[in-house]
């Protein structure tokens, strides 16, 4: 009897109610590319990240159409190329596209108080510059690649820069699709700025990124990059450390764009808690230094 009605009263327990997860409201910019279509997959797929906005180019066919419509799920945000139309719901935006349009979006967002995930990659110093003012009054996660392997990665070459400082050549070398623009890719150059980092160097006064005709010895001061265009590689980077009588070699291979997108929302996650300031991965997954 005595169990019985211990059973019933565990039955009968009123059970805690879990609050829902708080809700991120993210727009997309280039929301109708392939990044872009992974980044509303991932968002949709996610607890705790609602699309409040999706951006694109007006010359886009799908300007109008439902922002999830490839998915066969209907949204409610439509593509659109109104910044303001884009930008009134959100809390952050997610860009990942050309770096005249990402400035663009970047002062769009300044004035409306919209936080900023850029993956863009190409930016010149000046325009580097005006991502660093904006962050002034926003907070804005920075980073060529949003990828948490390719993160973990720069730590490990910021660790074999520094333990083979001397009697190593350094070359980097990266693959990409054969529609990509931009040469070296931004993780390259960011793989070389870590490494430069970490052996005292500038990696403007040691960079080569082209070798022809009679070149002479390779100064063993260079930290030398080769670009690899082809097919539809989402993106291979490797790191070659060749000593004498050995070599090391530290690579990363994406398989899929999945795993920038799944980064970008840690990086919307970690700006919550921000006001302005300028981050970059490392900050995100608690890497620095």
């Amino acid at each position: 009897m005595a169990q019985s009605l211990k059973k019933v009263a565990v039955a009968g327990a009123v059970q805690p109610v879990r609050a829902a997860p708080a809700q991120h409201r993210v727009a997309v910019a280039g929301a109708s590319g392939r990044m872009g279509h992974m980044l509303i997959e991932a968002i949709r797929a996610s607890d705790d990240c609602l699309l409040a906005g999706a951006l694109d180019l007006a010359s886009s066919p799908t300007i109008g159409n439902d922002a999830a419509a490839f998915l066969g799920h209907a949204s409610g945000v439509p593509v659109t190329a109104d910044l303001r139309v884009g930008l009134e719901r959100a809390q952050v935006l997610i860009d990942f596209t050309r770096p005249e349009g990402t400035l663009a979006h970047v002062k769009a967002c300044r004035e409306r108080g919209v936080k900023a995930v850029i993956g863009t990659t190409g930016f010149t110093e000046g325009q580097k510059r005006e991502i660093e003012d904006a962050a002034r009054d926003i907070a804005i996660m920075l980073a060529p690649n949003m990828s948490v392997g390719v993160n973990v990665t720069l730590k490990l070459l910021e660790m074999a820069a520094q333990a083979l400082a001397t009697g190593y050549d350094i070359e980097i070398i990266e693959t990409h699709h054969r529609h990509k623009v931009d040469a070296p890719s931004g993780t390259a150059l960011k793989m070389g700025e870590v490494i430069a980092q970490a052996l005292g160097r500038n990696l403007k006064d040691c960079a080569v990124f082209s070798r022809e005709g009679v070149t002479g010895e390779r100064d063993p001061s260079s930290l030398g990059f080769s670009s690899i265009r082809g097919g539809d590689i989402v993106g291979d980077h490797t790191v070659l450390f060749a000593g004498t009588g050995e070599r090391i070699e530290i690579t990363h291979r994406a398989a899929s764009r999945a795993t920038y997108a799944q980064g970008s929302l840690r990086a919307v996650r970690f700006l919550a808690g921000k006001d302005k300031g300028l981050f970059d991965m490392f900050d995100v997954l608690g890497l620095r230094a």
